[in-house]
């Protein structure tokens, strides 16, 4: 490829387990708890029960990127959308692809009548902060607490 040629990015809704699957790669990164089994397997929970929406930005038909969300109701937020993964490539980080996603999850939003987009990020996961707050203009204003129960 040439410098004046262009790559071909696109942000798309995956829609079938064989989409899911293709995803894996890139979301495995960041779910590294989960095998693909596990995973698609809640994906298919999320999107049924949930409205999880799984979208992926790609670059000459590869996955660089993916981003999973879904509408919410609380008494803290009212309606928002919650971000519920985001995660780069890790060898196609600082690209553009981490915004455009996100970029793409506030027009969805407010594509649905929301003004609102939240998300929580793990505590480790510094580079994500400083893009959520300076690439982003998210505002820190909580702590997300969890706790087992057996």
């Amino acid at each position: 490829m040439n410098q004046s040629q262009t790559q071909s990015e696109v942000i798309r809704i995956l829609e079938t387990e064989e989409e899911w699957r293709e995803a894996f790669a890139v979301m495995g990164q960041l779910r590294t708890h989960l095998d693909e089994e596990q995973y698609v397997a809640l994906v298919r929970e999320c999107r049924e029960k949930e409205q999880y929406q799984l979208a992926a930005l790609e670059v000459d038909h590869s996955i660089k990127a993916v981003v999973g969300f879904q509408p919410m109701v609380t008494l803290y937020n009212g309606r928002f959308v919650w971000v519920c993964d985001l995660i780069t490539d890790e060898s196609q980080r600082s690209k553009g692809y981490g915004k455009a996603l996100l970029s793409y999850v506030h027009e969805w939003a407010k594509g649905i009548g929301v003004n609102r987009v939240s998300l929580s990020s793990g505590l480790q996961r510094k580079d994500a902060h400083r893009f959520y707050k300076d690439k982003m203009d998210y505002e820190q204003v909580s702590y997300v607490f969890t706790k087992e129960i057996f």
